[in-house]
């Protein structure tokens, strides 16, 4: 069997802003296989832009994950330290 390159589960990312907290990001889940493309679509503000952030480590702060992990290359990088 062979195992995604790259797997989104649960992710939940809060982002605290002056008029409280922003659930920004709730329960996204996905995964991508070797030799396939993924593309995410929605609304504007939906949370796709945070998401990816989120894939590749640049979140911006404040935000923050605060459920779910993303694993690249069979490692969970939102287990790594920063």
């Amino acid at each position: 069997m062979t195992t995604p390159v790259l797997e989104v589960e649960d992710l939940h990312i809060d982002v605290p802003t002056r008029r409280g907290l922003l659930h920004a990001v709730r329960g996204v889940s996905f995964q991508v296989m070797p030799g396939e493309a993924l593309g995410l679509v929605g609304e504007s503000g939906c949370g796709k832009s945070l998401t990816l952030r989120a894939v590749l480590d640049l979140l911006p702060q404040p935000a923050e994950i605060i459920r779910g992990r993303v694993v690249v290359d069979g490692v969970d990088v939102t287990a790594l330290d920063r």
